[in-house]
């Protein structure tokens, strides 16, 4: 009997570590897990803003592949950050044709789906 208990006890302290690992996880991909300078939009090959970063100043970019290397080399965009004032929308064309998104200033976050950003604006 005495067994059986140390066994359940056991269990439950392993379940109790588990369903604490996924809330520490949530913590890492805070805003602070994004580098991006105060006032720029930052797009990411990675999660999180994990992987390549591209950095802009300008209010608009038409091309982001002019300087931005994993764009030019094909990879998506699974991240942004929008270190501006105002709302940034993008694009996935050039020339700021067909809009899929946007992200007020002060935010950032994963993207859904698996395409590139290749011109952004700001609203």
């Amino acid at each position: 009997m005495r067994r059986v208990t140390s066994l359940a006890a056991a269990g439950l302290s392993i379940a109790l570590a588990f369903t604490a690992a996924p809330l520490a996880a949530a913590t890492e991909s805070s805003p602070a897990a994004y580098t991006c300078n105060s006032g720029n939009f930052c797009i990411y090959s990675g999660w999180d803003g994990g992987g390549e970063r591209c950095e802009w100043s300008e209010a608009q970019k038409a091309n982001t592949a002019d300087n931005c290397n994993f764009i030019r080399n094909g990879a998506p965009v699974r991240s942004v950050w929008n270190g501006k004032n105002n709302r940034v929308q993008y694009y996935t064309q050039t020339n700021y044709n067909a809009r899929v998104g946007s992200t007020p200033g002060g935010a950032g976050g994963n993207l859904m789906g698996n395409y590139q950003i290749r011109s952004f604006k700001k609203q």
